[in-house]
């Protein structure tokens, strides 16, 4: 009982902590927005994977950054309506 309510706590810390690890009132619509964020800063943080995609999509790098950079702004489109 007492580990069942200590790893509670350290959920709950994390989830204070760390907005992307969601809580139980997480939608789908926010969670996919901090995955696709992460993901998009992962690869503007990280030279090598940045050139790697440039590369790919034969576009300079200086473009490829802007256009992931742009891309956190609303990565999986508006957010849904409220009800």
């Amino acid at each position: 009982q007492a580990d069942k309510l200590r790893n509670q706590q350290e959920l709950e810390r994390l989830q204070a902590k760390f907005i992307g690890t969601g809580h139980p009132d997480t939608t789908s619509w926010e969670w996919k927005t901090n995955i696709h964020r992460d993901t998009y800063s992962s690869i503007v943080g990280h030279p090598p994977l940045l050139s790697y995609l440039a590369l790919a999509e034969n576009e300079p790098v200086a473009k490829v950054r802007a256009e992931m950079i742009r891309k956190m702004l609303q990565p999986v489109g508006p957010p849904p309506p409220r009800e």
